[in-house]
């Protein structure tokens, strides 16, 4: 049955939302038609959307068809040193920039997820929240942008580090640490925190994936 659109989601944000939350994973095709059924819309948006998300190297040529593209190992290591540059200096920013209401939202977050650490697909959207939060908080809008493809091209992963037993404790403690350095307006503290918070979340998924490669 087709879903109702939503009047605020174009078909490029309705299928970047599905491989976000995974209902289309790497490697998956995506077909014209399902699609415009899906969704509810017509196909030629559907068909400009595929070429968008292409343009971007979210998807990817099999043949003649689009496959929901996958990242090798390089990729992966070159995107999470890019993410862990942005997302520091996104914390540096916040620290200086953040409104008292903004630093309240992420105190609020950070206490919220606490009850979500046994439910690893929660806690990566909530996680997913949690990081935008600090990126508006940065106030600037160029890296705001550079940070959302980054976290676009994340959703190629076709699972998450806080799936590991222990990570999503871990990952809270960290979460509490950026924002009390927020907090206190220490730019190098919140920095330093959010890049060693990318750090260790690399190396879990590496981690990770050398256990997948065993099995």
């Amino acid at each position: 049955m087709p879903q109702s659109r939503q009047p605020t989601k174009d078909a490029y944000s309705l299928i970047l939302e599905a491989i976000d939350v995974g209902i289309y994973k790497p490697g998956d095709r995506l077909v014209e038609s399902e699609l415009a059924e899906r969704f509810g819309v017509s196909r030629t948006p559907i068909r400009e959307a595929l070429q968008r998300l292409e343009t971007q190297s979210l998807l990817e040529r099999d043949g003649r068809s689009l496959i929901v593209a996958s990242l090798d190992h390089n990729q992966m290591a070159e995107l999470y040193v890019v993410r862990r540059e942005l997302e520091g200096l996104a914390a540096r920013l916040a620290a200086k920039h953040a409104t008292e209401e903004e630093i309240k939202v992420l105190q609020e977050m950070v206490a919220a997820d606490d009850a979500l650490v046994n439910d690893p697909s929660a806690l990566s959207r909530a996680n997913r929240r949690f990081h935008e939060q600090i990126h508006l908080a940065s106030h600037n809008r160029y890296l705001v942008q550079q940070l959302d493809l980054v976290h676009r091209t994340m959703a190629l992963m076709a699972t998450t580090s806080l799936a590991v037993q222990g990570r999503g404790e871990i990952a809270q403690s960290e979460h509490k640490g950026i924002v009390e350095a927020i907090a206190a307006r220490d730019e190098e503290g919140a920095e330093r925190a959010l890049k060693e918070h990318i750090s260790v979340a690399f190396m879990t998924r590496l981690k990770q994936d050398a256990v997948l490669r065993e099995t």
